[in-house]
Formats: structure tokens, C-alpha cells, sequence
């Protein structure tokens, strides 16, 4: 499944709890342990039941993350609850809550282990849409998009009151066909008029949609039919609007949606000037322009930034500020290149008499001034005793992504590295992933064939990664040169600047 931000806040509060794990796992009441196994015992297909058992127990998914630094810990708790489990499975056979509780605690761990557990719960209960989500999502561990969408629409099909499953079903037509995910969606919003997962629909819908005058429509649907004031989805569509009124010049709308949102006072300001700024270049006075543009204050929620710092070096050259224009164009070149910029870049370098060789030497000698070496890593592959070394790639560039499979927003930016990387040979171009969970790596070798994804897998662990690269979430990316310094860091791919990494890459060719 693709476009899960939460995910790393998730493993954030994983690494909190682990780190805290010594005081919450350290007591184990063998008197609440044995009033969960008569619970549920009593009534064998309770769920709830089930979790109490293993919450008594000391099971929980940071014991399971961290078990190389809780070994003893990890052994004893998972050995307790898979006793118990064989025992129940022989009593209660016919329940498939005692499959889909150990399914369950290892799909909440994302264990390769869940996967049998699921497929046993849904053999039992082919109604049990639940089950179905989790499988679906498990299969995306795997690499088998295919069976990830069809356990998808399973759970829809088994639970038709529930608007999530029609949601992430709908979700899997985003990228494969348009029309079909516009129709879900809308059939969605229709089925769900006062639900968050209506508005979620429209959003992404809206995300989605390329050209301006589409997308323009989609949102202003969603304005429509949830009140971005009542439902959180509504409202991130409507960043998405206001950037696309920007994009478009539609000033006069972009202010009245900014003046209609909450907190929105630096975006309303932004889209004044902008507005005030086109009136005052259409008359002529480009000084004042000028002044106006350069006092806004950029917010973090824009898209348009090569839009708006190309109108600023544009206003910049046409009051005698030459210099300063080709040198903020090229300070964003430099870190974010954009095919947007080389013809203002060029147009400014030649009035200040640069050629276009001393323009290429001038960003290449900004970016060595912020470059810096990449550590020498030497680490295990998924191959028996063979080594992953930095050094084996030096005379091309890297690209280096931190990930691991149970990763929502890395498996969201392989297919974008993907289009990008095909483009290079790989005689050109080394393309390495590392994973930082090794309790994962059952998923790996699978998931590179399902997927036919084209890095180079490596493992580490997260310590590691944030030790020798910095690394605090997944993904983490970086481009190293030939010579081994890293010259792109930190940056993130979609569906909008998939040009920029193309563009990254050629710069260290």
C-alpha cells in the first residue's frame, strides 16, 4: 500500500517504547496471565480476550522490533504465547479468532510470521474482512501487489459497511488505471457523504490528477461535499487547491480560500502579493513588484517554490539585481535541480558574461562546498557470505536509500525511483537499498522478486544507519558521487520531481 505518512511516527513511538520496554515488560502478573487464559477459555472466539492474554503475557511490537537487545525477553514471551496457542488450536479448532490473535500480534509486529496465521483465520472465517486488510497488507511486505489487491477487495466484499475497505481497494487503481480509481472513489463519496474516508478518497484523487484544470475540479468537488472546516482530509485538500489556483494565476480564488481556512493568514498573504505583484509587472513598476515579492514569507505547505523564487530572480534582474538573480537561482539548482530554472540560470549568466561552462563549474563548486564523504560501509548481502561494499561502486554514482519492507513510504517511492533509475545503465548507475530491520529480512528476497525492483539489497541495522548516515526514519535517501561523497541528501521522490532525482544523477555523470 502506498502514501502511509504515519508509519514513521509509528516506529518513532516503537523506539520510545522499546527504550521504556524494561519497565513495562519487567512485570508479569501469573495471576492476570491466569484469569486471561480462562477468559478466554470461556469464550474462545473472543478477540478482545485474546489481546488481553497477550498484553499480560509482556507481548507487544517493540519487544518484537528490538528482540536483538531484549533476546532473552523476545524468546520467553514468544515461546509462552505459541504454547499456549498449539493448545488452543487443538481445543478450539472450528475458531478462527485463535489463528487471527497470533496472526494478528505478529502482523501488528510486521512479522513475516503472520502470513500463515492469516491465511488460516480466512480459511476458517471467509467472512472475516479484518483478516483480509492485514493479508492484504502482508502480501505488500512480500512484494505480490496482485495478491495485495485482490485480499483488498476481499475485505470490501466481506464487510460492505465499512468505508476503509473500499478505500484501500480503490487506492490499488490509483496508478493502474485512472478512470477505474475515479470511479471507486466517487462511488465512495457517494456511499459515505459524512465519512473521513469519503473526503481521504477525493483527496488522493485529487493528488492524483496531472494537469491543473483537473485537478483544480476534483478539489473544489471535495470543498463541496465535506466542509474542509469538519473533516481533516477535506482540509489537506485544500493545500493542494491553493497551490493549484497559484499554479494556475487564479490569485482571486487562492485568496478566498486562504481567507476561508484557519491559520491560513501566511498563505492569504502570500497569494496577495503574488496577486499584487502581477498587477504591478502588467503596469510597469517592477521595483515595487519587486519589494512585494521579496517581503512574503515562503511557507512550508507551497509547491510552487520554483515557481515563485524564478518570478523573484525574474523581478531581481529587471531592477539591476543581476548577480543576486542568478545566484539564488543557482543555490536552488544546486541542492534541487529543476529543468525550470536552466533557461532563467542561463539568461542571467550570459548579461553577467559567464559561459554556460563557467555556469555548470560555479553549481558544481556550491554543491562540493556542502558535499561530504559517505562512510565506507561494508556490509552483509542476501547472498551466503558474499559483502556489500561502498567501495565495490566507486567511478559511478550512488543511489543510497535507507528502507525496510514493512515501510508504507518507501515502498510508496520505489516505483518513482524505478522510472528514474531504468533510464541509466548499470554501468552508470549503482542502486543500492539497505535495510535496517534484519528482523525483516524473510521479506526481502521475496519482495525484490514480486516487486522486480532493481536495488541492491544490503542489510544493517537502524543503530547502524543512524550512527554512520544520520538516519532517523525510513526512507532515507542520499545520491554519492563517483568519488564517494555524498552531494544529495535527505531528499524525497514523487510523482511531481521525479525529474529532479533524473536530473541529480546526470549532474555526477
Amino acid at each position: 500500500m502506498k502514501r502511509l505518512p504515519l508509519l514513521i511516527f509509528f516506529l518513532s513511538s516503537l523506539q520510545l517504547s522499546a527504550q521504556n520496554s524494561r519497565n513495562t515488560l519487567r512485570t508479569v502478573n501469573p495471576d492476570s496471565v491466569a484469569y486471561w487464559v480462562r477468559r478466554v477459555e470461556s469464550a474462545p472466539d473472543s478477540l478482545t480476550f485474546h489481546r488481553a492474554y497477550l498484553k499480560s503475557i509482556g507481548w507487544e511490537p517493540a519487544l518484537y522490533w528490538y528482540a536483538d537487545k531484549y533476546r532473552s525477553r523476545f524468546d520467553s514471551t514468544e515461546a509462552v504465547f505459541r504454547t499456549q496457542y498449539e493448545v488452543w488450536s487443538r481445543r478450539f479448532p472450528q475458531s478462527a479468532a485463535v489463528p487471527h490473535a497470533i496472526g494478528t500480534a505478529y502482523y501488528e509486529c510486521e512479522s513475516p510470521k503472520a502470513t500463515a496465521f492469516l491465511k488460516r483465520t480466512v480459511a476458517l472465517d471467509p467472512r472475516n474482512a479484518e483478516a483480509y486488510l492485514q493479508l492484504a497488507i502482508d502480501a505488500e511486505r512480500w512484494g505480490s501487489r496482485t495478491d495485495a489487491k485482490e485480499y483488498m477487495r476481499l475485505a470490501s466484499v466481506a464487510d460492505t459497511t465499512n468505508p476503509a475497505y473500499a478505500f484501500y481497494y480503490a487506492m490499488y487503481f490509483d496508478e493502474e488505471d485512472m478512470n477505474v480509481f475515479r470511479q471507486l472513489i466517487y462511488r465512495l463519496a457517494e456511499r459515505f457523504p459524512a465519512h473521513e474516508r469519503g473526503a481521504q478518497g477525493l483527496y488522493w484523487l485529487g493528488y492524483g490528477v496531472r494537469d491543473d484544470a483537473g485537478k483544480i475540479l476534483v478539489l473544489e468537488d471535495l470543498s463541496r461535499r465535506y466542509d474542509p472546516l469538519k473533516f481533516n482530509w477535506s482540509a489537506s485538500g485544500m493545500s493542494l487547491l491553493f497551490n493549484a489556483y497559484l499554479q494556475a494565476d487564479r490569485y482571486v480564488d487562492a485568496i478566498a480560500l486562504s481567507k476561508r481556512m484557519k491559520g491560513w493568514e501566511d498563505r492569504t498573504d502570500i497569494a496577495i502579493r503574488l496577486s499584487e505583484a502581477d498587477r504591478l509587472i502588467s503596469a510597469g513598476n517592477h521595483q515595487a513588484a519587486f519589494d512585494t515579492v521579496s517581503r512574503m514569507k515562503k511557507s512550508r505547505y507551497l509547491t510552487n517554490i520554483s515557481k515563485i523564487s524564478i518570478l523573484e530572480a525574474r523581478l531581481a534582474d529587471l531592477t539591476g539585481r543581476t548577480s543576486e538573480a542568478y545566484q539564488s537561482l543557482l543555490q536552488i539548482q544546486a541542492k534541487s535541480p529543476a529543468e525550470a530554472l536552466n533557461a532563467p540560470i542561463r539568461q542571467y549568466a550570459s548579461k553577467l558574461g559567464k559561459s554556460p561552462e563557467q555556469t555548470d563549474a560555479d553549481i558544481r563548486a556550491l554543491r562540493a562546498s556542502n558535499s561530504k564523504p559517505a562512510f565506507p560501509f561494508e556490509l552483509g548481502t542476501y547472498s551466503p557470505e558474499a559483502k556489500g561494499r561502498l567501495a565495490d561502486y566507486r567511478g559511478k554514482p550512488v543511489l543510497l536509500t535507507f528502507w525496510f519492507p514493512g515501510c508504507g513510504p518507501c515502498r510508496a517511492e520505489f516505483p518513482h525511483f524505478e522510472n528514474v533509475v531504468r533510464k541509466f545503465g548499470k554501468t552508470e548507475l549503482a542502486y543500492v537499498g539497505i535495510n535496517v530491520f534484519p528482523i525483516q529480512d524473510a521479506y526481502v528476497l521475496p519482495f525484490m522478486k514480486g516487486t522486480g525492483y532493481s536495488f541492491i539489497p544490503l542489510r544493517a541495522t537502524s543503530d547502524w544507519a543512524q550512527e554512520k548516515y544520520g538516519v532517523r526514519g525510513e526512507p532515507t535517501n542520499f545520491l554519492i558521487d563517483k568519488e564517494g561523497n555524498i552531494v544529495f541528501a535527505n531528499f524525497r521522490i514523487d510523482q511531481d520531481n521525479e525529474q529532479t532525482l533524473e536530473l541529480m544523477i546526470r549532474s555526477l555523470l
